[in-house]
């Protein structure tokens, strides 16, 4: 089975794993940033955002277990793909920023791994989701 050409990005829709890994840094952040350009989307920082957006498909197209358990369980608590993306990005966003600013006593990615096998929607949207 040959992948699939990546022509567009949109983020409710899993990009086939292989094609996704194929593509270079620089062709996912700009599928990435030209989704939420058309979308309109006013971002604080578009390219930190679709910087976040890669690494998090980074880790889904690679398989990293508690990315892949984390979306599948945001989604069956019903929120959509993209917003599960936003979910694991924002636990990842903070989680680099406490490694910058000296991180803890623990394995980072033990840290991680924990923080994305206790995230909810329910514990995103009281902790990270920006109030309408």
């Amino acid at each position: 089975d040959e992948p699939m050409d990546i022509d567009i990005y949109d983020p409710d829709t899993a990009p086939d794993p292989q094609a996704w890994l194929e593509l270079s840094e620089t062709e996912r952040l700009l599928l990435v940033g030209d989704f939420h350009d058309q979308i309109g989307e006013e971002l604080p920082n578009a390219q930190l955002h679709a910087v976040i957006h890669v690494v998090v498909e980074n880790q889904l197209a690679e398989a990293y277990l508690p990315a892949v358990e984390a979306l599948a369980r945001l989604m069956r608590e019903d929120l959509s793909r993209h917003d599960a993306v936003h979910a694991i990005g924002s636990v990842l966003a903070e989680h680099i920023w406490t490694q910058t600013q000296g991180g803890s006593a623990d394995e980072p990615a033990m840290v991680y791994e924990q923080a994305l096998r206790t995230l909810t929607a329910q514990s995103w949207r009281e902790h990270y989701d920006e109030p309408d």
